[in-house]
């Protein structure tokens, strides 16, 4: 799995753009599997931190539990909508899916059993409207394969 930065040194216009989705709010939308293996949201806060994307979880959250027991995660962006108008000029959304690695808290932490994670990501996705907006702009970045863009109309 590769780190937030491999994905920037590899492919750093597309990974600019994810950022950007990233960056356009606090709260982003965390995918994890439950104890049964069907699906839970939940929200959350990440940010880019050295070359990683780090995220945390309160103490006995069912997120965090989820985080535990299998680390397959997917995150995605703040959403905001198209313009009615002009769609063409929306920037997009952006997901992430990868491990969750567990690391330490920080020093400063007032919550000691909190969860503290790296996303070691596997696919990274930006997806928009097209211009002329009669279709999709699909970008992705996968490990092992790299950066590709395609069109779905």
């Amino acid at each position: 799995m590769a780190s937030w930065r491999e994905i920037e040194s590899d492919a750093p216009e597309f990974a600019a753009r994810v950022r950007a989705r990233f960056d356009a709010g606090t709260n982003k939308v965390l995918a994890t599997l439950r104890k049964d293996g069907s699906p839970r949201v939940s929200g959350t806060e990440a940010k880019f931190d050295d070359g990683e994307l780090m995220f945390g979880s309160m103490p006995g959250a069912r997120k965090l539990l989820d985080i535990r027991r299998d680390p397959r995660v997917a995150m995605h962006s703040p959403t905001l909508e198209p313009p009615s108008e002009s769609p063409q000029a929306w920037e997009g959304d952006a997901k992430l899916a990868g491990r969750a690695v567990e690391v330490p808290p920080p020093a400063d932490t007032q919550m000691p059993d909190s969860g503290f994670f790296r996303l070691d990501i596997s696919e990274a996705v930006l997806t928009r409207v097209g211009d002329p907006p009669d279709h999709l702009v699909i970008e992705s970045w996968h490990e092992g394969s790299g950066y590709h863009r395609r069109e779905r109309r």
